[in-house]
């Protein structure tokens, strides 16, 4: 099947690519100019026609990458063509003509590069978060992956794994020859040293998942407090509604930033107070819940009302600014038990001290995300692979150590196998369909 997609952005442009996926691409582009396509890798300007009536559609460049020296490892080709929707519709629609085309799925031509040996899934994966960047620190970590450095540790550790399989399973195969001393101790060994290179790996603070999916701050605390004015302060934008009457934020409500070229995504929560209305009790519910999954909590109270007791206490505890706001309303000095904590005293009506605040945050942000090791982990994907292949790898030493050699073997491939399927190594079709999905058409 020949598949077929608009690659560049939805919408009126200067330029628009349709991109050719397949046994059929060659049959697509003579087809539509009437000629022979044109010499591999080089740019030909070419009358793009309507197949039936040879109706001009449009004049464009024609580029033809014969497989499997192309992005699919596939023969395929390019038509790029002024971007109106008009042009773009009229175009797919000749392509959808020819017998075996198709429209592509998201994803489908990356999956295929993977899938024809092109890519691996860590190179995959590095693709869509190329794309999906919004801060250069984000870029920066897509590049990274893309590199293979990433790759390269993975398959180390299942090379090192796979050898020791090879001496387990020679034991089984022979059971009448002793392994020598000296090999029961290198196995040991290598897989101790493999399985603290995992735990290493898996210490690394979750700075790559933050990376890619953002700095979650959650804005929180008592109702009329000016939470919803702080996140519009913030964001230079009204994001939620700010209204003198408590209780008027009753869902979450976010909004995506870029600090200093970090990605961050604050959430402006439900007031927390004792009520009686389902939805309210909803929107607090959700609110403590966020407050719980954020890396970094705004506990916002009324200069006014500080009362730290209770549920406060408890949000300050760990990844937490206490703002004070309403500063302007200020009359006596506050009580000194806020010293206690990482705070800042505010007034949004005022715009004062909101800078410190925002250094405030920025030192968070900083704090998060140095990190001395290489980034390896971008996705909880990963993550989990890397927490059952260490689960694994305990249950095979805890069994080597008894000489229970053929039970052994089972964990230790089981291990492996883990490693494999961050990389793609193994058979991983159920996997494939969840990755492949977050890409946008085209690619």
């Amino acid at each position: 099947m020949t598949i077929y997609a608009l690659s560049t952005g939805p919408g009126v442009s200067g330029v628009a690519i349709v991109r050719i996926s397949g046994p059929e691409a060659s049959n697509v582009i003579k087809s539509l100019t009437g000629k022979e396509i044109p010499r591999p890798r080089i740019a030909t300007l070419r009358k793009i026609n309507n197949i039936n009536t040879s109706e001009l559609i449009d004049e464009g460049i024609v580029l033809w990458f014969p497989g499997p020296e192309s992005y699919t490892g596939e023969d395929m080709a390019e038509i790029h063509i002024h971007g109106g929707k008009a042009l773009i519709l009229a175009l797919q629609n000749e392509i959808s003509k020819i017998k075996n085309c198709r429209l592509a799925e998201p994803g489908e031509f990356t999956k295929l590069a993977f899938q024809n040996g092109k890519i691996n899934l860590l190179k995959a994966e590095s693709i869509a978060d190329l794309i999906s960047a919004e801060t250069e620190i984000q870029r920066l970590q897509a590049v990274k992956i893309m590199k293979g450095k990433s790759s390269e540790k993975f398959n180390q550790l299942r090379e090192k794994l796979l050898k020791i399989l090879s001496f387990i399973e020679a034991k089984i195969d022979f059971p009448e020859e002793d392994l020598p001393e000296e090999n029961l101790k290198k196995i040991k060994q290598d897989s101790s040293d493999v399985l603290n290179e995992i735990y290493k790996i898996l210490n690394d603070q979750k700075v790559g998942e933050i990376i890619r999916e953002g700095f979650k701050i959650a804005i929180i605390g008592p109702t009329n407090a000016g939470k919803s004015s702080l996140i519009n302060n913030l964001s230079n934008r009204d994001v939620a509604i700010v209204s003198e009457i408590a209780g008027t934020t009753r869902d979450v409500v976010e909004t995506h930033l870029n600090i200093d070229g970090y990605p961050v995504i604050i959430s402006d929560t439900a007031g927390i107070r004792d009520s009686k209305d389902e939805i309210e009790k909803k929107g607090i519910k959700l609110s403590l819940k966020k407050a719980e999954n954020a890396d970094l909590k705004l506990v916002v109270v009324d200069v006014k009302n500080v009362d730290l007791s209770g549920f406060l206490n408890d949000l300050l505890k760990n990844n937490a600014i206490l703002v004070v706001n309403k500063s302007d309303l200020l009359e006596e000095k506050l009580d000194t038990d806020i010293s206690k904590f990482n705070h800042v005293i505010i007034s949004l009506k005022d715009n004062l001290n909101i800078d410190i605040l925002i250094l405030k945050i920025k030192e968070q942000l900083k704090n998060k995300f140095i990190s001395e090791e290489d980034i390896l982990i971008t996705r909880e994907r990963h993550r989990q692979h890397l927490i059952q292949s260490s689960n694994h790898l305990k249950n095979f030493l805890d069994k080597n150590d008894k000489k229970d050699f053929d039970k052994a073997a089972e964990d230790l491939r089981l291990a492996t196998r883990h490693l494999g399927m961050i990389v793609g190594k193994v058979d991983v079709e159920e996997i494939l369909g969840s990755i492949f999905n977050d890409f946008c058409i085209g690619k």
